[in-house]
């Protein structure tokens, strides 16, 4: 079962990485290209962030159905809907072709994308954390968390290699090639996906008492202390991360003129040093708490906020990719337990609802507005990143005090 959660959100994550990396490099000069550099960076990170504001209501509507049906079938929907809008994005036509019906296009599918990532973590997480007793269950629900690195690295080397390619032959078609790839790799997480068992703490609920018949009500009602707990504590994990994965693109390549490999292949570093970090925090998080390795994670972004950019202001390829790694191990402590911390906060009875409302509802103003409101401090600030790490420690501190004000889960009865 951790297996194909693992699997399948790689795949997704590939998707919804692809737009980001495209809306840094790509997007302003082939859907914005009639507007000023600054401006076209901001609008395609604009249509970047409506993904995140969709994501909410893909948790809705699939928390919904995932109390009331089961969590197997919401993830194959939403794997589904993921490769079909990615595969659609590398086929439209540019604002040359196309005129305004291309971005309007490109912000649709992108809206598609959103629904169908904010259905899924919440299907994935509980399909690894509902297995099993609780003593491994921040290691289990990590090994999902870990499929996030695993498509964004997946994403960026994709990227990267046609991004090698001259620039004129990448922007007529070698971008297009990823996204279309991507229906691909759905096709093998539909293969895994459909051979996967229902989850035994869903179906222990569902013999023994009626399912929720508006579990988002019975959430809000039920646990809201813990929605908004859940969503504070997201907001320094997701603001970071876009910024180090997404923000960051476009401040090297516009801002210090340097070649977009450099800042993708520490992306790519990053990623991998990932993949085993956060399974390390999730592991850590079943023997000392979720809490102290949480904000352990917070504290310590919140003091390297300065630093990175310090150390991106080099213009040095080593310090900036060092920059993002470490800034990556810091993610990893927070993103790493989340899984399990999360799930803990809800009953079985409205649990898909209430943990992915909690994650979904931080992802639009944390991480969907993170590139965007970076954007536009370097502009106020007249291209001085001082701003942005203000605001990166603004996002710490409402984690620290989420965290800090929510009970230690681990041990906590899933049943």
């Amino acid at each position: 079962m951790v297996l194909a959660s693992f699997i399948g959100t790689a795949i997704e994550w590939y998707d919804f990485f692809l737009y980001g990396t495209a809306a840094a490099l790509v997007f302003n000069k082939l859907f914005f290209p009639t507007i000023e550099p600054a401006a076209g960076t901001m609008a395609a990170f604009a249509t970047y962030a409506v993904g995140f504001f969709a994501r909410p209501i893909g948790g809705v509507i699939f928390g919904h159905f995932g109390d009331r049906i089961g969590r197997k079938s919401m993830l194959v929907t939403t794997l589904m809907m993921m490769g079909v809008a990615t595969a659609l994005i590398g086929v439209l036509p540019t604002y040359e072709k196309a005129g305004l019906l291309a971005p309007v296009l490109l912000v649709a599918l992108r809206f598609v994308q959103g629904i169908g990532v904010g259905g899924e973590w919440g299907g994935a997480v509980l399909m690894a954390v509902e297995h099993g007793d609780g003593k491994q269950r921040g290691l289990r629900g990590s090994w999902v968390q870990a499929g996030v690195p695993v498509g964004l690295l997946l994403a960026t080397g994709t990227f990267t290699l046609f991004a090698s390619l001259p620039e004129q032959s990448f922007l007529a078609w070698g971008w297009r090639v990823p996204f279309l790839l991507g229906i691909l790799l759905t096709g093998v997480g539909l293969f895994i996906r459909l051979h996967v068992l229902e989850s035994p703490a869903f179906d222990r609920m569902k013999s023994a008492r009626p399912v929720a018949k508006l579990p988002i009500i019975e959430t809000l009602r039920e646990h809201p202390r813990n929605v908004l707990l859940a969503m504070g504590a997201r907001f320094a994990e997701n603001a970071y991360f876009y910024i180090f994965t997404v923000f960051v693109l476009t401040y090297s390549t516009q801002q210090l003129q340097l070649e977009k490999t450099i800042v993708l292949n520490g992306v790519l570093m990053g990623s991998l040093v990932q993949i085993g970090m956060i399974p390390f925090f999730g592991a850590l998080s079943d023997r000392v708490g979720r809490r102290p390795v949480y904000l352990g994670g917070a504290l310590f972004l919140a003091f390297f906020a300065f630093p990175f950019f310090w150390l991106v202001d080099t213009k040095s390829g080593s310090a900036i990719q060092l920059a993002i790694v470490i800034g990556m191990i810091g993610h990893s402590a927070m993103y790493g337990p989340q899984a399990a911390f999360f799930s803990e906060l809800f009953s079985t009875r409205v649990r898909y609802s209430g943990a992915s409302l909690g994650y979904q509802l931080a992802s639009p103003l944390a991480g969907g507005l993170a590139p965007l409101i970076a954007a536009a401090l370097l502009n106020w600030s007249g291209n001085k990143p001082w701003p942005i790490s203000l605001y990166l420690v603004g996002t710490a501190l409402v984690t620290l005090l989420a965290v800090w004000l929510a009970k230690e889960t681990r041990g906590n009865d899933l049943s």
